[in-house]
């Protein structure tokens, strides 16, 4: 097959675009984390444990599941295609208007009590339609920032994926926050927890108003890619993405989320403060994004990327021992661990978009990418746990550093492709 034409040439004003991606991803990663953080006010709601209908349960479980691990690669793989044959900025426009609305209808979700199964439906509905929206945001976005960089910086731009994400996820936990801390029991469980998921709608809307200034930055094709030629056409590719992504999905969704329980499983510490070390540890994890960017521009992908899943396999295991119940302890640990996690975050973006040409560039890495992170990243609090309830909480790290290990094995293998023109 005749490759005709890929992008265009870099943006001529990079930094508009900089700010479309990361104003929406922000928004997208807010509305995420917002179920999370207000998970159990809407489970209260909605999936009442009173409930004598069997569907209820059975819902609830579905959501939790079919959202979380599959909706997400099947994000990926679809709006990939449509920011491979529609254009990038078209992909985003669509996954910002369905997280916008997604959120809303989670916001005014009805009660059990008021319409009955008809309120776990509809909630798994939204949850559907959030799962493709976050997966296909990761694929479309990565393709934009990396292709939007100019010459010798693609690092920089591509740390900018996970600096929006912690923005996100730190306005997240603290409107969360100041409604829990400011409304009375019965006005929270009410009607306060759905003030963030209508406030995430009217952000969407904000995020779509920037990103309809922001420049394509692929240019029209002769001949539009089907949807699984990426995966038909370059398998050893996508088995590269999620070697890549391995390791470093799990030591992320173990360090950004998980640790604040596990230290809570398995020592004394208090839960207001595991929580507190975890936004200190966040925010100081965003201001590390870019300077890992510019070190890869500068030095290289490989090394950060070895830096961190070598990193990992020998460090995972001390530093999650080196657990006391102190606030001091767990402060050490996580935002050592978040030093060592930049060296993936802070360029996966960009190493990701290098892998593929860029005529299947986003649903190349949205699918592979996105199933990885079901598989290991999204599991990781139930690994924690499982081994935990199985009397083996030890076993844990050993887990997270082998991972990073097999991981580190993809990374001394793949080629050097900071200072190599990307495919345009």
């Amino acid at each position: 097959m005749t490759e005709t034409i890929a992008t265009a040439a870099p943006p001529a004003h990079p930094v508009r675009q900089l700010l479309a991606a990361s104003v929406g991803n922000a928004v997208e990663w807010y509305d995420w984390y917002a179920y999370t953080f207000l998970a159990t006010y809407i489970a209260d709601q909605v999936f009442p444990k009173g409930a004598d209908n069997s569907l209820v349960p059975l819902l609830a479980t579905f959501a939790v599941f079919a959202v979380g691990f599959f909706m997400r690669p099947v994000g990926g793989l679809l709006m990939g295609a449509v920011a491979d044959r529609r254009g990038r900025r078209a992909a985003l426009t669509v996954t910002i208007l369905l997280m916008g609305g997604s959120s809303l209808l989670v916001g005014v979700t009805p009660t059990y009590a008021s319409v009955g199964v008809l309120a776990p439906v509809i909630l798994v509905v939204a949850r559907l339609l959030q799962g493709l929206s976050v997966g296909g945001e990761f694929a479309a976005s990565t393709t934009f920032l990396v292709e939007s960089a100019g010459p010798k910086r693609r690092g920089l731009f591509s740390s900018f994926q996970y600096v929006s994400t912690s923005i996100g996820q730190l306005i997240a936990s603290g409107v969360a926050a100041l409604l829990v801390g400011t409304l009375a029991e019965g006005q929270m469980d009410g009607w306060g927890w759905r003030v963030p998921f209508i406030a995430g709608a009217v952000l969407s809307l904000v995020g779509f108003w920037i990103r309809q200034g922001a420049q394509e930055t692929r240019s029209e094709a002769h001949e539009r890619p089907g949807l699984f030629d990426a995966l038909r056409q370059y398998p050893r590719q996508s088995l590269l993405i999620c070697g890549i992504t391995a390791g470093g999905t799990l030591a992320y969704y173990t360090w950004t989320s998980y640790l604040p329980t596990y230290a809570e499983l398995n020592t004394d510490i208090d839960k207001s403060q595991a929580l507190t070390v975890g936004t200190i540890s966040l925010a100081f994890f965003a201001l590390l994004q870019p300077v890992g960017g510019m070190l890869s521009d500068r030095f290289g992908r490989k090394p950060l990327l070895l830096f961190f899943g070598l990193g990992f396999a020998l460090l995972s295991v001390p530093l999650l021992h080196s657990l006391t119940g102190s606030f001091a302890s767990l402060l050490f640990a996580q935002c050592a661990g978040m030093v060592l996690l930049t060296g993936f975050t802070s360029i996966s973006a960009a190493v990701n978009a290098e892998v593929f040409p860029a005529r299947v560039r986003a649903a190349g890495i949205g699918f592979p990418y996105s199933l990885t992170v079901a598989l290991f990243g999204g599991t990781a609090p139930y690994m924690g746990t499982l081994f935990k309830d199985l009397g083996h909480s030890g076993l844990f790290p050993w887990y997270v550093a082998v991972l990073c290990l097999v991981s580190s094995v993809v990374y001394l293998r793949l080629p050097e492709s900071a200072h190599r023109e990307l495919d345009r």
